[in-house]
């Protein structure tokens, strides 16, 4: 197995730190509104991966977590005339209904930032005991000293002269250098905050995932995972953090997925150009969703239309429908085993070994869709061409597509009482009709079950149902 690592700026062969265990870390919303469709790549992704290790036999220790204390969600409450605890509270709730219908796996731990100050505290004391933070005399905040870590800059690949340079850091007078990042703010009236040996305040944002990482995975981990924004300077301030204060190596492996572009810009909620997963799920569904964002290889870029959904809906459904036919068939249609059934069942693995392959080299999700889809053609072609099928085969195909599309996080299997009992009633009726060649009553019970959205298939061995 091969990931990129942006550290190293190339692909390299994978290898645990401790046998069978993979300690991952996965940085979490900032949780003062819904979550847009770019929030949800990085999880969506994540737990692409998580799957595809457990399934090769992992043992995972994910951890994921929620920022509930910030600048925007104080703001946030501000405007509603509440505290952040309230609204913190309730979009972590959402983020659940949301990320539980991208059909996302629930972490091994959520932590919550402001369950973890204990842990901020016990960092940032070492940190000033060692020379590498200091407390500003003029406002009282506690700020880290890049120039003492002298590896600064190694991930995003900028040097320490170059990042001084830059625009991008703002010029302050309370810090020693402008690249100076926050520790422990100071707090301001009327804001919450936790005492501590510098004076009551509030962490700032990148010791939070510091102590967390700390807690819950020890001082290194094999892979931390983000989006492309985050590498300067949240991860950058992540690894002069703890690794001044560990001694030892943050990650292993750092992966950060690509932008999702509107008209060529990033999506963000700064910018006002962002679509919540709530919004597009209620039009499209969020299993389409979810092929969207995995649709294009985790490190690309993606670009968000209409257009592009609606072609990710009929994707879906072109595999829903070689879903239904191969139950259809298990339950109506299939005859002994024949002497085909070994040729067509390796036909159908050479599509499981692309699979595969395809994830293995750097998690390549597009490529493993592509596997899909041609595993789904051949399918289709040999359901079509066979007159006799086995229930060894077709038993065999269903569970090959099943394997592979779960890995991905998509299911298209029946429950048993999945179709809702009313339409069952009218799809009996609507058989007698036929039988009756009452055409007239036939069409149009057909037509009241497609509005009650349940596509019907006359064949010569039954009648078949899907969900448009």
């Amino acid at each position: 197995m091969k990931i990129y690592n942006t550290l190293t700026n190339k692909k390299e062969d994978f290898k645990e730190q401790e046998k069978g265990i993979i300690k991952f870390y996965c940085c979490g919303p900032t949780v003062y509104n819904l979550i847009h469709i770019g929030n949800a790549r990085p999880i969506c992704v994540c737990d692409v991966i998580r799957r595809y290790l457990e399934y090769n036999g992992f043992d995972v220790v994910y951890v994921q977590n929620f920022t509930d204390i910030d600048d925007k969600i104080i703001k946030k409450a501000n405007e509603e005339g509440t505290d952040y605890l309230t609204v913190s509270k309730r979009y972590i709730d959402e983020y659940k209904k949301d990320a539980h219908g991208l059909n996302i796996k629930d972490a091994t731990v959520h932590p919550l930032a402001t369950e973890n100050i204990d842990y901020m505290l016990k960092i940032i004391s070492d940190l000033i005991n060692k020379g590498y933070a200091y407390k500003s005399e003029i406002s009282g905040d506690v700020y880290f000293d890049v120039s003492k870590f002298k590896d600064y800059g190694k991930l995003s690949g900028q040097s320490l002269e170059n990042l001084e340079s830059g625009a991008r850091i703002d010029v302050d007078e309370q810090k020693q250098s402008p690249l100076d990042f926050v520790l422990w703010k100071r707090s301001k009236e009327g804001e919450p905050f936790w005492d501590s040996p510098f004076g009551k305040g509030r962490p700032g944002w990148h010791i939070e995932c510091s102590a967390m990482v700390y807690r819950y995975l020890g001082k290194t981990i094999d892979i931390h995972f983000g989006g492309q924004d985050l590498i300067f300077p949240h991860h950058e301030n992540e690894i002069a953090q703890s690794e001044s204060f560990t001694g030892k190596k943050l990650s292993n492996y750092w992966m950060h997925n690509g932008y999702i572009n509107v008209n060529n810009q990033k999506m963000s909620k700064s910018l006002n150009n962002f679509f919540t997963v709530r919004d597009v799920s209620k039009k499209y569904g969020y299993a389409v969703v979810r092929f969207f964002l995995l649709s294009s290889h985790y490190r690309s870029p993606l670009n968000y239309s209409e257009e592009i959904l609606s072609q990710c809906k009929n994707s879906l459904e072109r595999l829903s429908s070689c879903r239904n036919n191969l139950e259809f068939l298990i339950k109506n249609s299939v005859h002994e085993e024949n002497v085909k059934d070994r040729t067509l069942i390796k036909e159908l693995e050479i599509y499981r070994e692309e699979f595969f392959n395809s994830l293995a080299d750097d998690f390549s999700t597009a490529d493993a869709i592509t596997s899909i889809f041609n595993l789904t053609k051949k399918i289709n072609i040999i359901v079509s061409e066979e007159s006799k099928l086995s229930y060894n085969f077709v038993k065999f195909a269903i569970e090959i597509f099943d394997e592979l599309c779960e890995i991905l996080g998509f299911s298209f299997r029946k429950k048993e009482n999945d179709l809702d009992s009313n339409i069952r009633v009218l799809i009996e009726k609507r058989e007698k009709a036929r039988k009756d060649k009452n055409w007239e009553l036939s069409d149009a019970l057909r037509e009241k079950i497609e509005k009650m959205g349940v596509k019907l298939e006359d064949t010569k061995d039954g009648v078949k149902w899907s969900y448009i």
